[in-house]
């Protein structure tokens, strides 16, 4: 029996509007989908008053995503 895997994903890395694929199982991500049939979010990661991270939990092979990156995009803003 294997254990959950768990990967990090730096949205700095992804071109585009943020989909991106499991690295796990390679199926799509995208933050438009609001179905939660490929993906759950299982917390938000707050820092102070801002987003750090959030955690995912791909729904195909459970692997989970930490997406990290946001620190970045609040500067862009």
């Amino acid at each position: 029996m294997q254990g959950i895997k768990f990967y990090t994903v730096d949205l700095t890395k992804i071109r585009g509007r943020g989909v991106f694929k499991c690295p796990g199982c390679e199926i799509e991500i995208s933050p438009d989908d609001k179905t939660e049939k490929v993906y759950i979010i299982l917390e938000p990661v707050m820092k102070e008053d801002s987003l750090e991270k959030i955690l995912l939990q791909c729904n195909r092979c459970k692997s989970q995503i930490h997406l990290t990156g946001f620190h970045t995009l609040h500067k862009i803003r």
